[in-house]
């Protein structure tokens, strides 16, 4: 069994001895049931890992820092998810699953057939959420890099904000064109629509900025499963997950 990982915002040195937050106190000691001396895992979101030793003191608790261990568990594709504002329960469970995927960004926007809105003061809280979502995603599955999580205030602006390397792939049931083949070069911006799809408008724009829609075989899938399916199939293909000979360059560091 894995050790338990911890995220912690601050430098972290080899030899140190730091006071845990009080939420990661709570959760070693009286969720986890961690006991004092027990092993464990912090990391910082800025690269590797260092082992570490839990001292419970009463309702606190420090941690003993190890040795820094450089290991990465990123993907050689640099993925950016483009998702539809959708319910919250569905966008939390898309954030969790599309990091633990891997996935290097992700944006989330209003579109025309999205039934959530968010005024200015809610969508700041909610990218605190999705910070705190990806983070214990990244606990979880090994990762030492958290991918941000963004959210733009209109599907115009997401296409001005994202990167412009890599191919365009907008998921569209009624596309001609199949996503499960290899992506040329190491990254790739995924754009998936919300419950009611992508309006033609909307369809139209994303063309005009590069877009090439992409159908997943042929059923049609819920938003918030279409996105990890077809974040995985790329991983297949030309990711982390596919054969050694189709995976793109390593990363650099």
């Amino acid at each position: 069994m894995s050790l338990p990982r911890f995220f912690v915002d601050e430098p972290l040195a080899a030899g140190e001895s730091i006071r845990l937050p009080a939420g990661i106190a709570h959760h070693a000691a009286r969720v986890l049931r961690l006991r004092d001396g027990a092993p464990i895992v912090l990391f910082n979101g800025r690269g590797g890992e260092f082992p570490a030793i839990l001292r419970v003191k009463g309702a606190a608790a420090l941690a003993q820092v190890g040795a820094f261990d450089p290991v990465e568990r990123e993907s050689p594709l640099r993925l950016t998810l483009v998702q539809a504002l959708v319910a919250a329960d569905k966008l939390d469970w898309i954030v969790e699953k599309a990091v633990e995927l891997g996935v290097d960004r992700i944006i989330v926007t209003p579109m025309q057939r999205s039934v959530v809105r968010l005024d200015a003061a809610r969508a700041v809280r909610r990218v605190q959420h999705w910070a705190e979502v990806a983070r214990a995603a990244c606990c979880q599955c090994g990762r030492n890099r958290v991918p941000p999580v963004d959210f733009a205030g209109s599907f115009g602006a997401v296409l001005a904000v994202i990167e412009a390397a890599g191919q365009r792939l907008l998921l569209l049931p009624k596309a001609s064109h199949e996503l499960c083949s290899a992506v040329a070069g190491d990254r790739a911006v995924l754009l998936v629509g919300p419950e009611g799809g992508l309006a033609d408008g909307e369809i139209a724009q994303a063309g005009q900025a590069g877009f090439v829609a992409v159908r997943l075989g042929p059923r049609i899938l819920r938003t918030e499963t279409a996105g990890p399916v077809a974040l995985a199939a790329l991983q297949a293909t030309s990711g982390d997950l596919a054969p050694a000979a189709a995976r793109s360059a390593p990363r650099p560091s």
